[in-house]
């Protein structure tokens, strides 16, 4: 099987300024100096190379694969049938790829992934498995991740209901070394404990436990996908000229189109691979979007033609010979002729994305070094999580969480935001207070659909027949994702990124609440927190939001919005 991946790169209008960050990149010895390890590639500020140093070991791929599959065997003869992942942004994102893209082999367990604390989302992912057949595998860094650890606390009771004499053997961790969840572990009599790297971050994590594991569990080769990775890395070394280096000069591209406010990173994926678009969105958000800066990646829309584009864009192509791109490569062509940069990369199999997860690794922390930023660290993710907290304090005070006065009310739907922001007003209709709030968004801006519900097909299907309205009315991109998963993965772009955002936060009341054994709260209550507290984060930071509440039943709400927003009334 092939592990080999072609790159060709279009860079239009960047043609000159993309030569001489090539120029710059080789001059300074780039490649060289980042498989070396060196801070200062980034940062010459102590403090900063030493953050930047504990979190350069994705550079290092692993040699425990076959432990992984040795283990992911024994699960498989002792009769499990479903694996759960339960974690957040860079430990769940890879595992969402995998399952989407291959799927478990025959006789293997099938993958969930639990990154969602909507009390429906919990409840979705119980209906769908027996309970005393899963596997369940909890996933933090940190080791003290609110979601993954009222995750385990939820599922665990669950097996206590059931008598199961060790409810523990239901459960392993994948986390740094002491951390809580280790000591939670070995409280509760966890399976296994499988310690990472600690100078691996969580979103540079792919080609770790954090990510080998789950698919080693599925029945993928990841002895394929990590041979892959090696090709990758032996073909990005310091011996390779930057514009012939896949991973450094997809970096230099990517950190040139920043420079000239082609920040929008579109990617047009094939069919096969399209959820790879989840994993290098939240790479690329979460390490560039500081200081003021960023990379804006745009996965999932799809392509129009180029009257609907404007000078902001970077067009990223991702596919597997065996789909049918002609379309894609059609209006790639007709794109590409109006001057915008266009990134191809013919991925030869599904195999072959081990080396394009170290590509990405290697370009978005090149980007970085040409941007002018640390792309390892997430210094505003914080503010959601203190936020989130203060907000559930209050409710802990008080039984419920200060009410908001909407400033427009129409149907089941109130809208909450900034009266004195320019464009909302107070119009009386609500397609109109929407469409004022929308239209601020002008050149080089962008719209970020941000919707905290569970995801489902009919909603995502509304929620993408509205963006594509936006974009071609508008003539911006627009960005969707889903809350908390997008805190840990575009979240820190938002607060800590450019003031081009232009924000749109969705949720609604879930009909049932689900608790946390031991918790003061339930996970609706968390849920309702953590979109409470981003919507605040965004308000602090004097950005451009709003919060739509959907009411009693989301999808009518959701209904009601899309026939009036965005569909015909």
């Amino acid at each position: 099987m092939s592990t080999a991946s072609a790159q060709q790169i279009n860079p239009g209008q960047l043609k000159s300024e993309l030569e001489s960050t090539y120029t710059a990149l080789n001059d300074k010895q780039a490649a060289k100096h980042l498989f070396d390890k060196d801070p200062g590639l980034w940062k010459t500020d102590s403090g900063q190379k030493q953050k930047i140093n504990a979190r350069l070991g994705w550079l290092n791929l692993p040699n425990n694969a076959d432990e992984l599959i040795d283990f992911s065997t024994q699960i498989k003869n002792e009769g499990f049938k479903h694996a759960v992942l339960l974690g957040m942004g860079g430990s769940s994102l890879c595992s969402e790829v995998a399952r989407q893209t291959f799927g478990s082999a025959k006789g293997y367990p099938e993958l969930l992934v639990l990154d969602n604390t909507a009390p429906s989302a919990i409840i979705s992912i119980e209906k769908q498995i027996d309970i005393e057949k899963t596997l369940f595998i909890a996933a933090s860094k940190s080791g003290n991740t609110t979601e993954t650890l009222s995750f385990f606390k939820y599922f665990y009771a669950q097996l206590e209901n059931k008598e199961i004499a060790n409810p523990g053997n239901n459960f392993v961790a994948i986390t740094d070394d002491g951390t809580p969840l280790v000591k939670t572990a070995a409280e509760y009599k966890f399976r296994k404990v499988f310690i990472n790297p600690s100078d691996i971050g969580g979103r540079y994590s792919v080609l770790s436990n954090f990510g080998l594991l789950p698919m080693a569990l599925m029945g993928i080769d990841i002895k394929a996908l990590l041979a892959s990775a090696q090709q990758m890395k032996e073909n990005s070394n310091p011996g390779v000229p930057v514009a012939l280096n896949p991973g450094i000069s997809l970096g230099a591209v990517l950190g040139t189109a920043q420079q000239q406010e082609r920040d929008k990173v579109t990617f047009v994926l094939s069919s096969s691979i399209k959820a790879f678009g989840y994993w290098v969105e939240q790479l690329i958000a979460e390490s560039t979007g500081k200081e003021g800066k960023g990379l804006i990646p745009d996965a999932g829309e799809t392509l129009g033609s180029p009257e609907v584009y404007q000078n902001d864009r970077i067009f990223v192509h991702l596919y597997l010979p065996s789909d049918d791109n002609k379309n894609n490569f059609e209006k790639l062509s007709a794109l590409a002729q109006q001057g915008h940069p266009v990134v191809s990369i013919e991925v030869a199999d599904k195999a072959a994305l081990g080396g394009e997860y170290f590509r990405w690794e290697v370009a978005t922390a090149i980007a970085g070094a040409v941007i002018g930023i640390n792309p390892f660290d997430e210094p505003n993710v914080a503010e959601g999580k203190k936020n989130t907290n203060d907000l559930l304090d209050e409710w802990l005070k008080k039984g419920s969480f200060k009410k908001l006065q909407p400033v427009i009310h129409e149907g089941n739907i109130s809208v909450y935001g900034n009266e004195k922001e320019p464009g909302t007003g107070n119009p009386a209709v609500l397609k109109d207070f929407i469409n004022n709030f929308t239209s601020q968004a002008k050149t080089g801006d962008y719209i970020a659909l941000l919707a905290y519900f569970e995801e489902t097909d009919q909603r995502d299907e509304m929620l993408q027949t509205c963006r594509m309205q936006m974009r071609d009315k508008l003539k911006v991109a627009v960005t969707l994702g889903y809350g908390p998963r997008y805190l840990h993965s575009t979240g820190q772009l938002h607060k800590g990124g450019p003031d081009t955002g232009v924000y749109v936060i969705l949720t609604g009341d879930e009909q049932a609440d689900v608790p946390i054994p031991g918790g003061q709260y339930g996970f609706g209550t968390l849920h309702r927190a953590q979109s409470l507290g981003d919507f605040r984060s965004l308000s602090d930071k004097g950005r451009r939001v709003i919060y739509i509440e959907l009411g009693k039943n989301i999808d009518t709400g959701l209904k009601e919005l899309y026939k009036v927003v965005c569909g015909t009334e």
